[in-house]
């Protein structure tokens, strides 16, 4: 069974996407990138993705009541990331899988993640990470790898839950720092030339205050984060 076919666990839907193109040549899948579509519904995301007009597209769609819609081979490079970055890797596109949630998202009245749409997203995400060589450190959100422009899936994804479920990683706590906020945002795995770092960190590892500014707890849990993903300490 190829890694594009349907398996135990997940029940696809599919809609072939034109929009997609072979991986580099030697790229290996060893990156997970979540995103929120960001579009009124569930429909129109399916849609502009498999529109030749909008060159965008994901692998996956994962809609509200669970249901998961196929549209790139995982074998093939989907074109989601767009300019990204994660610990020293650029171009995300050649070496990741994309999964786009459906959520309104902020621009449309970004809602709550439900429970049928959480429950496909970890099983999903379980059989991809197992298909695939896909460290913990290399599941990220698009906000991650692109603060500059994107805030996706946002402070309202539960990335606590998919690190307990063996998705990602979700260092806890605080500690007292030892290195300077932008050191600890690139050892995190951050691309510190560019701006909005500090709001992703926070939209991924402190939900409840997304504003952009290193303040006593922010950077607690930055040390923290930092330190869980084996960097600095």
């Amino acid at each position: 069974m190829g890694p594009d076919q349907a398996r135990a666990g997940v029940e696809l839907r599919r809609r072939a996407s034109p929009n997609a193109d072979a991986r580099p040549d030697g790229a290996r899948v060893d990156t997970l990138v979540l995103h929120y579509t960001g579009m009124e519904s569930a429909a129109a995301a399916i849609d502009r993705l498999c529109d030749p007009a909008a060159a965008v597209s994901a692998h996956y769609v994962v809609c509200e009541d669970g249901a998961v819609w196929a549209l790139v081979p995982e074998t093939l490079r989907a074109w989601h990331a767009g300019d990204s970055a994660w610990r020293g890797a650029e171009g995300l596109n050649g070496r990741s899988i994309g999964i786009e949630i459906v959520n309104p998202g902020h621009a449309h009245g970004y809602v709550p993640f439900g429970e049928a749409q959480m429950v496909a997203v970890i099983g999903l995400c379980r059989e991809i990470i197992g298909r695939w060589p896909i460290d913990p450190l290399w599941v990220v959100g698009h906000s991650d790898i692109a603060p500059d422009r994107k805030q996706d899936p946002g402070e309202l994804f539960d990335w606590r839950r998919l690190a307990a479920a063996g998705i990602g990683v979700f260092p806890e706590g605080v500690r007292a720092p030892r290195a300077e906020a932008a050191a600890l945002l690139a050892a995190i795995g951050y691309d510190t030339r560019r701006a909005g770092c500090v709001a992703a960190f926070q939209r991924r590892f402190r939900a409840g205050c997304v504003n952009g500014v290193v303040d006593a707890e922010t950077h607690g849990r930055l040390q923290a984060v930092a330190e869980g993903y084996g960097g600095e300490k």
